[in-house]
């Protein structure tokens, strides 16, 4: 449909007459009845119909011209991007990220942004908050598992797969081992820092099995850091992947796990139209420095 005569039918149908909506725009009233005839036939509708020596808006009129309004709309923010990056700046970004993420690569790679880029508006998103009618991101970094069966328009890679600590107290018999076998756990109190029962703790759930225990879980928390301070009080031990383990509390201890190690894979998801954005080609670099700063680190996160 041309736009231009949806305009036309929305001026019409804000002024209830041909003569109003010419006036408004400033057609001839026998330019806009051509506009709106024409438009009648490129939709098949019946958009006006004579009242008397005037005319009114049918109810499909009213219809489309209200959806039309939800057109323009988009319209005015293609304006404003497209100003913005004649005025050199870089429009808006939508980035979502899961928990740890957010907690250890995303403020840094943020302020980073905001730095290099103050015209950027960047509308962030944790994946474990988001509704579903939030829309698709520019830009997600998430756990492999979490991702949406169609990925069609987006460019998606592997960032890094990380191991699985026992995070301990530093009381605990385990607390001075070098590693300590996955079957090793199977007797102690466990404490789930997972209560959306995602693909971080089944990541561990499949280990277990592996090695022929279900973890008996005493007590439930919905985050990691929850679940640290459940650990730092002596109730028990968590197993954590060690982007979240974060600054541990003097009472604990990490352990590394092995035969075997649960581990978990993290990849990022970028989409087609923004993969030559300057900001995304940006953030898409601070992202892989860190996560080489994390592979670099490895250690036994003690």
């Amino acid at each position: 449909m041309d736009i231009h005569r949806l305009r036309v039918l929305r001026a019409v149908v804000a002024d209830g007459s041909i003569r109003g909506a010419a006036t408004s725009l400033g057609y001839t009233p026998s330019a806009i009845s051509q506009h709106i005839t024409a438009l009648q036939k490129e939709t098949g509708l019946t958009l006006v119909q004579r009242a008397g020596r005037s005319i009114e808006p049918t109810v499909a009129g009213r219809t489309v011209a209200a959806h039309a309004a939800r057109v323009f709309e988009r319209l005015a923010e293609l304006e404003s991007v497209v100003s913005d990056l004649r005025a050199g700046r870089v429009g808006a970004l939508s980035v979502s990220y899961f928990a740890s993420a957010g907690a250890v690569w995303i403020p840094p790679m943020v302020a980073t942004l905001a730095r290099e880029f103050p015209g950027l508006r960047l509308d962030l998103r944790l994946i474990e908050l988001v509704g579903a009618d939030a829309g698709q991101p520019d830009i997600a970094i998430f756990v492999d598992g979490t991702e949406p069966a169609d990925t069609r328009g987006y460019r998606v890679r592997a960032l890094l797969t990380e191991p699985y600590f026992a995070v301990v107290p530093r009381g605990s018999a385990l607390a001075d081992r070098v590693e300590v076998d996955l079957v090793e756990l199977r007797d102690e109190a466990w404490v789930d820092n997972d209560v959306a029962r995602g693909a971080c703790r089944q990541a561990v759930l499949d280990a277990c099995s592996t090695v022929g225990f279900s973890p008996a879980f005493h007590i439930e928390t919905q985050d990691y850091p929850t679940a640290i301070k459940f650990v730092a009080e002596g109730m028990g031990i968590t197993v954590i992947p060690r982007l979240g383990l974060g600054a541990l509390p003097e009472s604990t201890v990490a352990v590394p796990i092995v035969n075997p190690t649960p581990r978990r894979s993290i990849s990022v998801r970028v989409r087609d139209a923004v993969a030559d954005h300057p900001a995304a080609v940006r953030l898409l670099d601070l992202l892989d420095a860190h996560v080489g700063r994390a592979v670099s680190a490895g250690g036994d996160g003690r």
